[in-house]
């Protein structure tokens, strides 16, 4: 579940139908109150020093003055800064403001010194893994901050048993997977990868007149998760004119339900057999592991289409590739698999009637810097006894 760190734009694109010019991929409102809070709630850490390296007060800070000056914020362990698989630069800029900023290498080579220092992990695509060993190893954690919403990749008990607190970023990949799930909808009902491969083939001599793809407006679309991120897929759907049903664990109330037309579906049958588009938004839990399956599949229209974007696991994939070489139902579109990537020779990328992003919902500019922004925000709260915005708590 990894991301490179930078995406290239290519030329023609010479891909099967639903593969990614993308090299792979691990694992994002503006958060302004959460800024705020931020630097109200740093300020025991920042009052003493200035995060310019130059001055402080008319006074030259040195280079060794700024280094001990970072070195007495407290410790935040990350995988690794740049790289394949480290944090971003640009992320690790915004810690820095708040943190001394170590990194796994530094923490392994000198463990009895870096250990004290550490009372804080950020969790970047998924990275470091946090297991038992490396836990009992740190003595003075407080908090693991991850960046994302999802923590499927926590164990948050065995966390919880050693007195840490884990928080997420719920608020800041809201709107951008919601657009992920907009544009996947979008591209999947018009065709888009295959018309792009079509149009830019040199195989292309004219373009078919019965080459069709299906209308998003007026058609019933099937939210399953009605969370923050469903709750705002629906408010775009709504702008198409959708007739839009929901399964979620608990009903939304009904003012809430009238400002987006949005009907409740007590029974997840219901809305899987009346949707034109079914859009998975849920956490990955033991509950929700292959949530949509044979059965579910079989029950969904043969004009449907079927839309991830919340964990790969939710899906049984053996029923998906099944139900899609058998046309059982119109096609898929799934910005999560599992793993990730897909080993290269997976049935699932032999289909011309899917499309695959490589889990980018919340890879923007953006998302990507207000999630480390409101992770700060939390990890800070933590450290200074303040109320935490979003702590996840065990089940």
């Amino acid at each position: 579940m990894l991301r490179s760190k930078a995406f290239s734009v290519l030329k023609p694109i010479p891909l099967m139908f639903g593969q990614s010019n993308l090299a792979c991929k691990c694992m994002h409102p503006a958060i302004a109150s959460h800024g705020h809070h931020c630097h109200r709630r740093s300020v025991d850490y920042r009052q003493r020093y200035k995060t310019c390296p130059f001055s402080a007060g008319g006074r030259t800070i040195s280079t060794s003055q700024t280094q001990v000056m970072a070195e007495e914020l407290p410790g935040v362990l990350v995988l690794d800064i740049g790289g394949t698989h480290g944090v971003l630069e640009n992320l690790a800029a915004l810690l820095k403001k708040h943190f001394h900023l170590i990194t796994m290498k530094e923490f392994l080579e000198n463990k009895k010194e870096m250990s004290k220092k550490i009372q804080s992990i950020f969790v970047f695509e998924c990275r470091p893994t946090i297991d038992q060993q490396l836990l009992e190893s740190l003595p003075n954690l407080k908090v693991i901050g991850n960046s994302g919403v999802g923590v499927d990749h926590l164990d948050l008990k065995m966390i919880s048993n050693f007195g840490v607190k884990v928080t997420n970023t719920p608020h800041a990949v809201a709107d951008p997977t919601a657009d992920m799930g907009m544009a996947l909808m979008l591209a999947s009902a018009r065709r888009l990868v295959e018309g792009c491969q079509i149009a830019v083939s040199p195989e292309t001599k004219c373009f078919a007149v019965d080459w069709m793809g299906v209308e998003v407006t007026r058609a019933t679309l099937g939210i399953i998760g009605m969370g923050s991120i469903g709750y705002k897929v629906a408010q775009r759907a709504r702008a198409f004119n959708m007739k839009i049903l929901y399964h979620n664990r608990n009903r939304r109330r009904k003012d809430e339900e009238e400002a987006v037309g949005a009907h409740y579906c007590e029974k997840m049958e219901d809305l899987l057999q009346q949707s034109d588009f079914v859009m998975l938004v849920v956490n990955l839990t033991p509950e929700t592991h292959k949530l949509i399956g044979k059965k579910e599949l079989g029950l969904m229209k043969p004009t449907a289409t079927l839309i991830n974007i919340s964990r790969g696991a939710v899906i049984d994939q053996d029923a998906l590739v099944e139900a899609l070489q058998k046309k059982i139902i119109r096609a898929a579109a799934l910005d999560v698999t599992y793993p990730e990537p897909l080993p290269r020779d997976h049935p699932l990328l032999k289909l011309n009637n899917i499309i695959i992003t490589p889990h980018i919902g919340t890879a923007t500019v953006h998302a990507i810097h207000m999630m480390a922004e409101e992770a700060i925000a939390n990890m800070l709260a933590v450290l200074s006894g303040q109320p935490i915005p979003s702590e996840v708590f065990p089940k």
